[in-house]
């Protein structure tokens, strides 16, 4: 059990009384030491750490009546209450009394108030804005629109979410532990008298995924009953959670390096680090740092010594996790050409569902930018009253003003990230309402929209990110050359003179006519980067040699590019923008593999962020490094323009020979139930270990599974993999249930790039099919990571 003791007088509005904690059983804060015999304060309602009972809070236990509202015409009376533990919501319907749902304040993103959402918007006439929000939910989730009785109501929901989020967001993995067993333990206690008999202690064994032999669940109930009451409360329940959450694996690498078996001293933890974790610069510094950080015991980090206790929490922290914390921040050169960088894309962006049915909503635009997406699609249609429209064009799906969305953009464009966003622009408007598009951009986006280069001057090459922070650039179609629009050329520009005569001039003419008769003038020069142009051949664009143009192709023309002409695609992405989209036979907004495309050195890989799976789960595993700014330096390699680089052919890998990466499945730790599943059904878990990579790097092994044990399950199986280029490689780890009668269902999975693993013992922190967190999941497994011989690889 890793959790934090604290005396009585220092943990506020816990509703403590009794006494010391029990520093030896180490309980977590909320339960009093034994002999008080009031109610628990963790069984209690309890309040989390940081949250003090305001009146605001006290109004929201008491009840509101509000308008849930999922259309203009569906609007229901809803009862909405926040649980006395100040971390649940539930609500019920005014007809039926009967509760409908009930959410975790953990489950929520954030609270927008007034009109934030287009249902909301489409009421506006009919409730003013200050008694309309909206709550975000993490991942796929959709949003809940709410109008209130009065503006007070509002205000007070809002102020007090808002103030709830704040805490579930900063909870330390302590509290986060203690806030788990808590939820636990009120989902288990049926009758709500803070206790729990064995029949319910059974019950919460099969809720957290654990089949246990009941002679054995029996005996640990009863080492646990202290006060043998036939009921466990306060510390007796931590006692058996204890027991029951024992990692014997962890105790036994603690032991491997302290030599009274109770403690790290400073140096044992040094000898840790180094030995096991590859520590290699300030380990002392560390090492004090994790002791001060992690360890519960006043008297341990006294004596710079980390408890096992202690040494769990390490293990189980951002430190002691797979991904390197280094790469969680910006840590990559922003300062080379925007084509040098893989850059997060979406595809059709305002779809929030299918290509056919589905809804258009501005709320693709919002998740997408705070995703850290950097390339979002538009698809721009003549609307009435003058006013152009976003939609899948001559399909069912629903409708927007490109209005709506291009103030979304300017809202919302640079909150996850500084660096530019490019808007790529299908347009399909008449001349007249081109006009209106072009106003638009610059009406609402002012400043942001980039409208002419950085210099004033031909550009040789592409502006970096660093460059180009908080722009906003439009993708689409321009009326002749870049060139012809500026002052002239730069000190090193291309020789442009080439085709200005003969057949090619001929052509230029042609297309420049063709252009001026279907492309409004003024939306043709909000178009500087980012020249749409048709892709006639690598020479073709070679011979005219201007980084400002971007193709955009199929994926199965991409495929067939890589491969007959795997080298001259990976050169021509060395100085030019390419983007990617999904075929259009993808109507349920399925996605490609993004892998093979950026094996190529493509920078603009569009899938469909609504839609959750692999291939989006290795787009999030890219993109969560680099402080999740949308933007991930290509390897050397993929950066020059003479690369003899074919990720098909292995002769055109350079280097001494590939790296092998080792990797020992150790044990998992409280995975989830499946979804839907039968109730009581304990999950049979496997571990599955998939590498992404250039074709020779493709690969997935698996251990075997373990029947009946979401909750603790140990594998101890060794999976290993030779890596040829490891720069391009993703991991994904993958644990699913087993099942020989049917196709395996999906429990969790973690993705990264090979580059941001650390090696040692780790944990990895589980994530749901929608790619948010599902703590505490997670797998414990060691990484040894094997270079071969002689020269260090670029």
């Amino acid at each position: 059990m890793a959790s934090l003791l604290c005396n009585a007088r220092e943990c506020p509005g816990r509703g403590v009384r009794a006494g010391r904690w029990v520093e030896s059983i180490h309980p977590p804060s909320w339960v009093p030491e034994a002999g008080g015999r009031e109610v628990p304060s963790a069984m209690q309602p309890a309040l989390p750490p940081g949250i003090q009972l305001t009146e605001t809070l006290e109004k929201m236990q008491q009840g509101t009546l509000m308008r849930k509202v999922k259309s203009k015409s569906w609007k229901k009376q809803r009862y909405f209450k926040l649980q006395d533990d100040c971390m649940t919501i539930w609500y019920q319907s005014k007809r039926t009394g009967k509760t409908e749902s009930a959410f975790s304040i953990s489950d929520v993103e954030t609270v927008r108030e007034g009109h934030q959402s287009e249902v909301l918007q489409s009421l506006a006439e009919e409730f003013p804005p200050e008694r309309c929000f909206t709550i975000v939910f993490y991942g796929r989730r959709g949003n809940l629109d709410l109008i209130a009785g009065t503006e007070e109501e509002a205000q007070c929901w809002v102020q007090g979410l808002r103030q709830l989020i704040e805490v579930a967001t900063s909870m330390d993995q302590r509290e986060r532990i203690d806030q788990w067993i808590r939820d636990w333990f009120q989902k288990a206690d049926k009758n709500k008298d803070g206790r729990m008999n064995f029949k319910e202690v059974q019950r919460l064994l099969k809720m957290m995924n654990v089949d246990m032999n009941e002679d054995h669940a029996l005996r640990l109930f009863q080492a646990a009953d202290k006060s043998e009451s036939g009921t466990l409360e306060g510390e007796e329940f931590v006692l058996f959670y204890k027991a029951l959450t024992e990692r014997e694996e962890v105790q036994s690498l603690f032991r491997e390096f302290s030599e009274d078996g109770k403690k790290l001293t400073l140096l044992e933890l040094v000898d840790f680090l180094r030995q096991e974790q590859l520590e290699e610069e300030g380990t002392e510094e560390l090492a004090m740092e994790l002791i001060d950080k992690y360890e519960p015991s006043e008297t341990a980090r006294a004596r710079h010594a980390l408890s096992a206790d202690g040494f769990l929490m390490y293990l189980c922290s951002p430190e002691g996790s797979i991904f390197n914390p280094q790469h969680r921040a910006l840590w990559q050169d922003m300062t080379q050409p925007l084509c040098h960088y893989f850059i997060s894309s979406s595809h059709n962006t305002y779809l929030i569902e299918d290509q056919i049915r589905g809804q258009s909503s501005i709320e693709g635009y919002i998740r997408a930018l705070k995703r850290g997406c950097r390339c979002l699609e538009v698809d721009c249609w003549d609307g009435p009253n003058g006013e152009p429209i976003v939609y899948h064009g001559h399909t069912f799906t629903s409708k927007i003003p490109f209005r709506e969305v291009v103030s979304t953009l300017g809202k919302y464009a640079f909150q996850a990230s500084d660096f530019p966003v490019i808007l790529s622009l299908e347009n399909h408007c008449s001349m007249e309402q081109q006009e209106v598009l072009a106003q638009q951009l610059k009406d609402i986006l002012g400043e942001q929209l980039l409208t002419a280069t950085t210099d004033g001057r031909v550009p040789t090459q592409l502006p970096s990110p660093e460059e180009l922070k908080h722009k906003i650039l439009l993708k689409g179609k321009k009326i002749g050359r870049l060139e012809d629009t500026l002052d002239g050329p730069g000190d090193e520009a291309p020789d442009v003179s080439d085709d200005d005569n003969g057949a090619e001039a001929e052509e230029e003419r042609r297309r420049m006519k063709k252009d001026r008769e279907s492309l409004a003038q003024a939306l043709s020069d909000c178009v500087v980067y980012c020249k749409n142009v048709s892709f006639r051949g690598f020479q073709e664009a070679r011979n005219h040699s201007r980084p400002s143009e971007i193709s955009s192709l199929s994926e199965a023309k991409a495929r067939k590019l890589i491969r007959d002409a795997g080298n001259e695609f990976v050169r021509h992405n060395t100085w030019q923008l390419t983007r990617i989209y999904p075929s259009g036979m993808r109507t349920d907004s399925s996605n490609y593999s993004p892998q093979e495309m950026w094996n190529a050195g493509c920078q603009i890989v569009a899938l469909n962020f609504q839609t959750a799976g692999m291939e989006m789960d290795l787009c999030d595993g890219l993109f969560s490094q680099n402080g999740h700014c949308g933007y991930v330096l290509k390897p050397a390699f993929m950066r020059d323009e003479g690369t003899l680089f074919n990720p098909s052919d292995p002769s055109t890998w350079q280097g001494p020979g590939p790296v092998t990466l080792t990797i020992q499945v150790i044990s998992g730790q409280q995975l989830p139930k499946v979804a839907n599943s039968k109730d009581g059904a304990i999950i049979d878990p496997l571990v599955r270990v998939e590498i992404h990579g250039v074709p020779a790097d493709q690969a997935h092994q698996e251990t075997k599974y373990i029947e009946n044990n979401g909750f603790n399950p140990h594998w101890d199986e060794t999976l290993q993999f030779q890596l040829h280029v490891p720069q391009l490689a993703l991991v994904r780890f993958v644990v699913e249930d087993y099942d020989k009668t049917s196709r395996n269902d999906f429990v969790g999975q973690f993705t990264l790039a090979f580059a941001n693993i650390k090696p040692g013992y780790r944990h990895i922190h589980l994530l749901s099919k929608d790619g948010t967190g599902i703590p505490p999941s997670s797998l414990f497994v060691h990484i040894r990571i094997t270079e071969p011989p002689g020269p260090e690889q670029d």
